[in-house]
């Protein structure tokens, strides 16, 4: 079974998301913060990370570049999923290692869905 994990600090989204893609068969672990979804990363080894920019704790951007620094993490698919639309965002993220750059607002859930088991699927 292919695991993500879904590093969110808005609960709702993160239900929502986690619901979706446990009925699509896949195992979710779920992180409120930046720290922890680092450190989840390391320990449940996803074969996708869903990751916001915003987080308390510890900024998405640190996030991605602590976990395109990690020798165990760096292969990991990173798809970023945030409100931030400006491009020097884009940009940063896609610099830093990000597989793919969405901007929640322009996608519905199923979207989303649909991308992780494309990235899946191009992964196998």
């Amino acid at each position: 079974m292919k695991r993500i994990l879904f590093i969110e600090d808005e609960s709702a989204l993160q239900k929502a998301f986690s619901d979706t893609l446990t009925e699509e068969g896949y195992e979710v672990v779920s992180a409120l913060d930046g720290e922890i979804g680092l450190r989840l990363a390391k320990e449940k080894k996803p074969d996708v990370i869903l990751l916001d920019l915003v987080l308390p704790r510890l900024h998405g951007f640190d996030v991605l570049s602590r976990l395109k620094q990690d020798e165990e993490t760096k292969h990991i698919p990173v798809i970023v999923m945030t409100n931030l639309e400006e491009m020097e965002n884009v940009q940063k993220a896609l610099e830093l290692g990000a597989t793919t750059y969405l901007v929640k607002s322009n996608y519905q859930l199923h979207d989303v869905v649909e991308r992780v088991k494309q990235l899946l699927a191009e992964e196998s």
